[in-house]
């Protein structure tokens, strides 16, 4: 049996990949340690709270003594990093928190790692590192290669815990892995985010903020093909290595939006422009070169067919995010678009 500590296991991928491990590996325990920020749902992970394979521990991973009291308990064999503040936006407005969770957690982490004995420190990254592309050149495909070249706090400190992990990795020898991910979709998806943000207001007739003209270009991968990635990673992954996962699916926001708008019968003239994001980044687009050539992995999920199951989950599970689409999320949505959903029909 491998122990297995996710961290983040409460938010978005970290809990799909929490799914997905307790299926697909029924040998594995799996601990997740969450702070539970605005972003991490205690519902999400209600499915499995009962498994006797699975612990779920409340803490902060900057808590240095709590890390280590779990880590002393747990004795883990991989820990899985997604504890991260993530949202590019509220980097903008706050960029202190995602300094600390991202870059301090991670080496408080990996720290833990050292004292315990972990035989695997995996650090889940951000294809947004690598800064953007020109619009005008689909030629052009980041690689492991491609340097670090930074548009905000979020990537920025993103950024620093790889290079954190790396220097880790050949100073003391820690066992890590890294991966860079396109951008995720799928079910539990916090609704700040493009798509889910866009099926909740179209539900609700509410207007659609598209940032400038929606023009701006993302690689989109589906939730589960990046869980299986992270698996073959930590399965076959070499020592030391980075590796890229992207989607094959590069699409403009604006069509993006207008696809959700006809799968879901509504009209286009809920779309409502807002000004744009500062440094906002023109196209971000991942070579998976490398994880297919030495593991065999490529996505699995054609954008159709994700696209839909997703928006089928959001339809099916309306009581999970209609109770976070509340409160202070509005505060925060005033903010990013100027008024609040109410306020913008």
């Amino acid at each position: 049996m491998r122990k297995i500590i996710v961290t983040g296991g409460a938010g978005f991928i970290g809990s799909n990949f929490i799914f997905y491990m307790l299926e697909r590996h029924p040998e594995d325990r799996i601990i997740c340690l969450d702070k539970l920020t605005y972003a991490g749902n205690l519902s999400t992970l209600a499915p499995v709270m009962d498994n006797p394979r699975f612990r779920f521990v409340r803490a902060d991973i900057c808590d240095r003594a709590a890390v280590n009291q779990l880590f002393q308990e747990e004795k883990p064999d991989i820990v899985v990093n997604f504890a991260a503040e993530s949202h590019v936006d509220r980097s903008i407005l706050n960029p202190d928190i995602f300094l600390q969770t991202n870059i301090i957690g991670t080496a408080v982490l990996m720290d833990a790692c050292r004292e315990y004995g972990a035989a695997r420190f995996h650090q889940v990254s951000t294809d947004e590192v690598y800064g953007d592309l020109p619009l005008d050149r689909p030629d052009l495909l980041f690689t492991e290669e491609t340097p670090i070249h930074t548009s905000s706090p979020y990537s920025s400190s993103k950024a620093s815990a790889d290079l954190l992990s790396l220097a880790y990795y050949r100073t003391y020898g820690l066992p890590v892995t890294i991966s860079r991910c396109s951008n995720n979709y799928g079910p539990y998806q916090f609704p700040e985010k493009l798509i889910p943000l866009m099926i909740a207001n179209a539900l609700n007739d509410r207007p659609l903020p598209v940032y400038g003209e929606g023009l701006n270009v993302r690689d989109w991968l589906y939730v589960e093909d990046h869980c299986l990635a992270i698996d073959r990673i930590l399965e076959k992954g070499r020592i030391g290595e980075v590796y890229n996962i992207g989607g094959h699916n590069e699409m403009k926001n604006i069509d993006i939006v207008r696809l959700i708008c006809r799968e879901l019968g509504k009209p286009e003239s809920l779309i409502s422009y807002v000004a744009d994001r500062r440094g906002h980044d023109l196209r971000y687009a991942i070579d998976p070169e490398k994880i297919h050539r030495e593991l065999g992995w490529l996505p699995e999920t054609k954008f159709a067919e994700g696209i839909r199951k997703t928006i089928c989950w959001y339809l099916d599970n309306r009581t999970w995010w209609e109770e976070i689409v509340s409160g202070e999320y509005q505060e925060y949505y005033k903010k990013m678009y100027g008024k609040t959903d109410e306020e913008m029909q």
